[in-house]
């Protein structure tokens, strides 16, 4: 069985971006895949302020490797100022490089109160992903005005919204299922 993590991309304490990811979760797992939800709101930052690119943090690596051996990741990230929340960045400047995202399928989900949805956040994480050799799945999905928009008790309440979340659902699981494993960086 397929193993997919969705990452709340925010250490926003009840941030809409973690009861978001939560609400995914028994959706994915209904198509047929294990599916678990990680937070940044758990990342081991103290662990790494300061600077300490190239050490070996047994925290940062146990955080990691939850995140890289999964088959496919879900990245569900709000918009702030305009971008992608910090703590997202600092995420992935302590991932190894190359191999962590190399040729592993990742799906956007943008979560914003505003009318566009987290598109900039979304595009730009893309951008980071994609430069790390990532398997970027082309089919987005932005919830605008997700305060709105979405309950926990009713989840999804916008009709179109419900729609392209079905459908970027099941074609990611499809595409995690039909996607080759990378190649070894390390065998010529």
């Amino acid at each position: 069985m397929k193993r997919i993590v969705i990452l709340a991309c925010t250490d926003r304490p009840e941030s809409n971006t973690l009861r978001f990811s939560k609400y995914l979760k028994p959706h994915y797992e209904k198509l047929g895949v294990q599916a678990s939800v990680v937070s940044l709101q758990d990342y081991p930052l103290e662990q790494v302020v300061g600077g300490k690119y190239g050490e070996k943090i047994p925290s940062v690596t146990s955080f990691n490797n939850t995140i890289l051996e999964a088959d496919g990741l879900v990245f569900v990230i709000p918009e702030y100022n305009g971008s992608f929340p910090g703590i997202f960045k600092m995420f992935i400047d302590y991932l190894p490089f190359p191999a962590s995202f190399l040729g592993k399928p990742i799906s956007f989900v943008g979560v914003a109160n505003g009318a566009f949805g987290g598109l900039r956040a979304v595009e730009q994480a893309q951008q980071v992903v994609g430069y790390r050799n990532a398997y970027v799945f082309p089919e987005r999905v932005f919830l605008a005005r997700f305060s709105k928009n979405f309950s926990d008790e009713n989840g999804l309440t916008e009709e179109m919204q419900q729609k392209l979340l079905r459908s970027q659902m099941r074609n990611f699981v499809t595409y995690i299922n039909q996607t080759l494993p990378p190649v070894d960086l390390e065998t010529p």
